[in-house]
């Protein structure tokens, strides 16, 4: 029996040397060499002070500022400790009613909601942690921001376009655009 044993504790110690310690050092040591920034969570930092992840929403709710989807974490928005989705269907009247307060907040902020809004404005994401909106939903608010900020609607669009990105790798996703990275600019604060 005792020889039986030797073998099973030998390959349980090299195996759980190998998989717990040997393959996350490597891959550590790889995401650090080759992809920093992605590995340390895509930190925004501006005057060498963190203000974000480009990863993360955050919640921007001033007229001045492009605000970003709604946040579906509870009870603070944009809490990556409780990422996930309402998981509220078409029917469900939560869902209507949380449509209706987004609808009523951008009205309030002095956005034309005359026009039919882009989803992504009046709903949340699957995460709820979504920082990044479409252009569709940026083009939306440019009104608002140009006039709360007293700049031409056109150098806001000029920015919004500045900071458009297009799909991954030209195929993956669809154009998207960071709110934070825009806000930030807005601002004219240099990202780092």
């Amino acid at each position: 029996m005792k020889a039986q044993f030797r073998p099973l504790i030998v390959i349980f110690a090299v195996l759980a040397a190998i998989t717990g310690l040997v393959y996350p050092a490597v891959m550590t040591a790889f995401g650090q060499a080759v992809f920093h920034r992605q590995a340390n969570g895509s930190l925004v930092e501006v005057n060498g002070k963190v203000v974000g992840s480009a990863l993360i929403g955050q919640q921007f709710d001033a007229p001045q500022y492009f605000w970003g989807r709604l946040s579906a974490t509870t009870p603070n928005p944009y809490n990556a400790t409780n990422s996930g989705g309402s998981n509220l269907g078409p029917t469900n009247p939560a869902l209507a009613d949380e449509i209706k307060g987004r609808i009523e907040a951008l009205k309030a902020a002095g956005t034309d909601v005359s026009q039919p809004i882009p989803a992504d404005l009046v709903t949340s994401s699957a995460s709820g942690l979504d920082p990044e909106i479409s252009p569709a939903a940026a083009a939306y608010q440019v009104a608002r921001v140009a006039k709360a900020r007293n700049m031409s609607a056109n150098d806001v669009q000029a920015l919004v376009d500045r900071y458009t990105k297009g799909r991954q790798f030209g195929v993956f996703g669809e154009p998207r655009v960071n709110v934070l990275e825009l806000n930030l600019a807005l601002d004219g604060k240099e990202v780092g």
